[in-house]
Formats: C-alpha cells, sequence, structure tokens
C-alpha cells in the first residue's frame, strides 16, 4: 500500500473571483515594448553610446535583485521583468553623457534600498526609478545637469554641452531652435527617454490599449499642469504658448505615463487616481514656479508616493453589495459597542471606588 498522500490545494480567496491569463511578466512586457519609441528617439539623438548606458542600467539592476534574494534565500523573482523595467526607466531618465557607473550606482539604491528592503515587488512604497533618480541628482548634482547636443543640433554650436528646454523656459530666454514642433518631435538636449513628445504618448497610447493603465492619472496629472500653467502665466510668454512649453519640456509626459502610474505606488480607488494625478501636476507647477530646481516632476511623483495609503483610504471601495444605510448601521453598532463598553468600565471603577471607600470607613471606626 501506497504512504503517498494526496496533496488537496483549497481555494480560500475572497469571492467573487476573477480569472486572466494577465500576470506581472506580461504586464511589464508591455511596458517595455511602450518605452521602446521613446528610447529610439534617444539613440537617434545621443548616439549608441546611450545603448550603453541602457544596457549598464537594465544588467545592473537585474543583477542586484538576483544578489540580494540569493543572499537572503529567497525565491529568485527576476523572471517578472520588473527589475528590466526599474532599470531601463532610470536610463531613459539619465543624461546622455552621464558616465556608465552612474546607473549602477542608481540601481543598487532603487532595487535594494527601495524595493526589495521592503519585501519586493508591490511592497515598496516609492517608485524604485523615481527615487534612484532623486538619489543621483543629491549625490552627483553636476553629472546629473550636463546635457548632450542632440544630432538635430549638431552645427549650430561649438560647445557639446547645451541648456534644456526647460531651463532656458524658467530663465526668461527661449531659442528660437527650441519650438513646439522640436519639442514635439524631439529635436532637443535632455534625458534620453524624455525629449519627444511623440514617442511618449504613442508608448502611452500602447498602455492604454492594452489595459496595463488607465487614463485617470495621466489626463489628471497632464490637465493639471495645463489649467495651472494657462491660468498663471508668465511675462514675456503666451499663456498658451507657456502651457505647451510646460507640458512639452522636461518630464511631465514621461512622469505621467510610465512613473505615476506605478502600480505599487498609486491609489488603486478611481476617485484616489485622479486626487493623485492632481496632486503630482500641482505639485509639479509649484516646485517649477518657486523651486529652486527647473523640474519638479520627480519630486512631486515621490510626494505624492507617500500620501497613497491616506488618498485610498479616504476613498476606498466597500464591500460588494454593502449600501450607505448598512454602512451607516454598522457604524451605529459600533458607537453603541463602544457607549456600552464604556458604560460598563464606569461602573467597575464606581464600584472600585465605594469598595474602597467602605473599606476606608472600616479602618477608620476601628
Amino acid at each position: 500500500m501506497s504512504d503517498k498522500k494526496e496533496r488537496i490545494v483549497l481555494d480560500v480567496a475572497y469571492q467573487p473571483q476573477v480569472r486572466t491569463k494577465t500576470d506581472t511578466r506580461s504586464l511589464m512586457l508591455d511596458v517595455i515594448i511602450a518605452l521602446f519609441p521613446a528610447a529610439l528617439i534617444g539613440v537617434l539623438q545621443f548616439g549608441l553610446h546611450t545603448l550603453v548606458l541602457i544596457a549598464v542600467s537594465v544588467c545592473s539592476a537585474v543583477f542586484f535583485e538576483w544578489l540580494y534574494r540569493r543572499l537572503m534565500k529567497k525565491e529568485s523573482a527576476i523572471g517578472d521583468l520588473s527589475a528590466v523595467v526599474t532599470g531601463l526607466i532610470l536610463a531613459l531618465t539619465l543624461p546622455p553623457s552621464a558616465p556608465w557607473w552612474i546607473p549602477v550606482i542608481g540601481t543598487l539604491f532603487g532595487i535594494v534600498v527601495v524595493k526589495q528592503l521592503y519585501g519586493g515587488i508591490g511592497k515598496n512604497f516609492l517608485n524604485p526609478a523615481l527615487a534612484s533618480r532623486a538619489f543621483l541628482l543629491a549625490s552627483y548634482a553636476t553629472l546629473m545637469a550636463q546635457w548632450q547636443v542632440p544630432n538635430a543640433l549638431i552645427g549650430r554650436f561649438d560647445a557639446t554641452t547645451m541648456a534644456t528646454p526647460l531651463a532656458s523656459l524658467y530663465s526668461g530666454s527661449m531659442p528660437s531652435y527650441f519650438s513646439i514642433r522640436a519639442l514635439f518631435l524631439g529635436f532637443i538636449p535632455g534625458s534620453i527617454g524624455e525629449i519627444s513628445v511623440l514617442a511618449l504618448l504613442l508608448g502611452g497610447a500602447y498602455l492604454l490599449w492594452r489595459k496595463v493603465i488607465s487614463w485617470r492619472i495621466p489626463v489628471s496629472f497632464i490637465g493639471t499642469v495645463a489649467i495651472l500653467t494657462l491660468l498663471f502665466g508668465r511675462q514675456g510668454y503666451g499663456n498658451f504658448d507657456w502651457m505647451l512649453y510646460n507640458i512639452c519640456s522636461g518630464s511631465v509626459v514621461f512622469g505621467a505615463i510610465f512613473m505615476a502610474t506605478d502600480y505599487a505606488t498609486s491609489p488603486v480607488t478611481l476617485k484616489g487616481q485622479l486626487l493623485f494625478g492632481f496632486g503630482c501636476g500641482a505639485l509639479t507647477v509649484l516646485i517649477r514656479y518657486f523651486g529652486g530646481y527647473p523640474e519638479g516632476t520627480t519630486y512631486a511623483i515621490l510626494i505624492m508616493n507617500l500620501c497613497t495609503w491616506a488618498i485610498d483610504k479616504a476613498f476606498h471601495r466597500h464591500q460588494f453589495g454593502v449600501n450607505k444605510e448598512d454602512i451607516a448601521a454598522q457604524k451605529a453598532v459600533v458607537k453603541a459597542q463602544k457607549a456600552s463598553a464604556a458604560a460598563e468600565e464606569a461602573e467597575e471603577n464606581a464600584a472600585r471606588l465605594k469598595a474602597e471607600a467602605e473599606k476606608a470607613a472600616r479602618r477608620a471606626s476601628k
């Protein structure tokens, strides 16, 4: 007779359940595909050495995730491609002239400190790629602010580096070669993957079509930046032009589509996503207007990442099949239970005090 025991697997998940073939790997693969147009424009404008930065960033992110989980004796998670996405996004936010070791340090911080120390994918409260970028900006400010002249502008300048459109915009003098068309197509200096609004929109459209992201965060993010900059323009620019320059320069579009929509660090509630996008857009404009650093997208998203739990708590969805009356009745029951417990505690305290008083009186009579 065989001593082998039959293994029984019980499904104890809450009902109803939705079964789908979509998993983490397929979602991350869609993000990688969506980032391809932006990466391609960056390579075409800044040269093949940008491929080295991208490759080093991706490989180091995968390596640090594999190494940490091996040292901690945890199951390998590199197959879900989340580390690849982190490394790719970080690389696309770097200056094209950054040395090869910059993404190595950035991915070490993002993967180990921001992601794995908090339990891995889905448990980090900050976007790893964004946190890495903020860390590199604080640690290597000079290297992170050297912008290579793109191939589209070679011949107009003797220097190899130049100011970005966003820096020129807020310095008060926007050169003629930084037209809206140039910003839209990507004929400008900037981070590797942030220069072409067209390429980013193509990637965003693909993610929307694949239902990887929803429209709420990107639209509310970019819409808030648009409305605020349209209402509060700046002297020397028409309000509409000022709005378009603010949207098309810097990392607003890149951040709204690829970073603010990170599942682990953005709200899951529908109203919460709209509020999250509004907060990102408002903070971006606030930092640009009153901060010492011309770009505010990175810090705006990171600040809102810290508020995600509060936003979800404020707009949390109720149990399926429960209406407002049921919730009000449940709250009334809880309140009554607390009042009853408080009354019982008061009676016990009164009885205790009475007993102590009687005991003291007996002692005094003796």
